[in-house]
């Protein structure tokens, strides 16, 4: 009974594979700040993006890394407020010092962003 369903499956993930979707992500999009991320998040489902410029600069100093800072952002759900989108942001960043020790670091966080820049009001 489980047989069609594992054939069916298999046949989808060939399918896929041929259309290039489980295909290495994209370049990512090299920003100096997030808000074109966040809002490519909220207009597209993700955004995916490297930190350039100035802040790039500081980070690498203070945490002794050469490594790219990536970020990524998600859409997880709209806000009751038009052109507002609940959004997961996920900053990371190999080969970090900190407290003496080196390793991979990831800062996962939340944030309510709107299409026009603004953070959403409190309701």
């Amino acid at each position: 009974m489980n047989r069609p369903t594992i054939i069916l499956c298999g046949s989808l993930a060939s399918l896929l594979l041929a259309q290039g979707a489980w295909a290495q992500p994209s370049a990512r999009m090299q920003i100096s700040e997030i808000n074109p991320l966040l809002l490519r998040a909220i207009e597209q489902g993700s955004a995916h993006g490297v930190l350039a410029g100035e802040s790039v600069t500081y980070v690498r100093q203070k945490f002794d890394a050469s490594a790219p800072i990536e970020i990524d952002v998600r859409a997880l759900y709209a806000l009751p407020q038009p052109g507002c989108s609940r959004l997961e942001v996920t900053t990371r960043q190999k080969d970090v010092l900190e407290k003496a020790k080196r390793g991979d670091k990831e800062l996962v966080y939340q944030v309510s962003y709107c299409r026009d820049g603004r953070f959403p009001e409190k309701r």
